[in-house]
């Protein structure tokens, strides 16, 4: 079975484009996805491999003419690197990305760093979200409702329940960007708290709640059945824990 971070994120990985919050998740991924460790090697030797194949077209010589007649006389080209050469450079870029994923990410991208990034990562996800308009897609307080909106618009599949009982009254949802990945969003009521329950698809273990604060906002994160959860809120801590509570049963 595919990896997801391969579909979603290893490309913008390679490429650069993900937030320093992003880079460190998937840094963090790395380190237990064999899959993706060696795509990201396949990609990179695939990258210097076009580096040195010089494919181009030859352009007509009076085009050539043309342009040397506005340049200053180049230096001499140096000769087309040999099959033995090209052997040697897919070593050395095989033997550098192993050395990456190996020491330097788990040193310099630890527990406590990537916890950091997570944080801010999901708290500025939550104040987007409580900006005019954007709170949600779909508006209801019926399970079954917001279940179905977001069939097709995400690929997986995740609870939704109502807890107005417990004092947790469903809103609605909408599909969301936390760190680069598409991730489908819930929103509760209580009381005068609005708290966003975040959710994706993950291959990592179930694992216990962990649990923090950043600007003021409770967040507290799970995971459970190749899905994690974070809920984020300025309610207190106790809230959120018992809304968790709520999901696992």
């Amino acid at each position: 079975m595919r990896c997801d971070f391969a579909d979603s994120i290893l490309h913008g990985y390679f490429d650069g484009e993900l937030s320093d919050a992003g880079a460190a998740e998937f840094e963090r991924h790395l380190q237990h996805c064999v899959q993706c460790a060696v795509e990201l090697v396949d990609l990179d030797l695939l990258s210097g491999r076009l580096q040195v194949a010089q494919i181009y077209e030859v352009a007509p010589a009076p085009f050539r003419k043309k342009i040397r007649a506005n340049l200053r006389p180049a230096a001499p080209t140096p000769a087309p690197a040999s099959p033995l050469s090209r052997r040697w450079l897919a070593a050395a870029a095989l033997l550098l990305v192993a050395f990456v994923v190996w020491r330097v990410i788990p040193r310099f991208h630890g527990e406590e760093d990537y916890q950091v990034r997570f944080a801010s990562g999901i708290v500025d996800a939550h104040l987007r979200s409580l900006l005019p308009g954007q709170i949600t897609n779909v508006s209801s307080n019926n399970p079954q409702t917001v279940r179905a909106w977001f069939e097709g618009k995400v690929k997986f599949a995740f609870p939704v329940g109502d807890f107005a009982d417990y004092g947790f009254s469903l809103r609605g949802g909408r599909v969301d960007v936390v760190q680069g990945r598409t991730v489908a969003a819930l929103v509760y009521a209580n009381r005068e708290h609005l708290l966003n329950v975040f959710v994706w698809p993950t291959g990592e273990q179930d694992a216990s709640p962990r649990e923090g604060s950043r600007q003021g906002y409770q967040w507290i994160d799970w995971r459970k059945g190749n899905t994690e959860f974070c809920a984020v809120s300025d309610a207190r801590a106790s809230d959120l824990q018992q809304l968790q509570r709520l999901f696992m049963k």
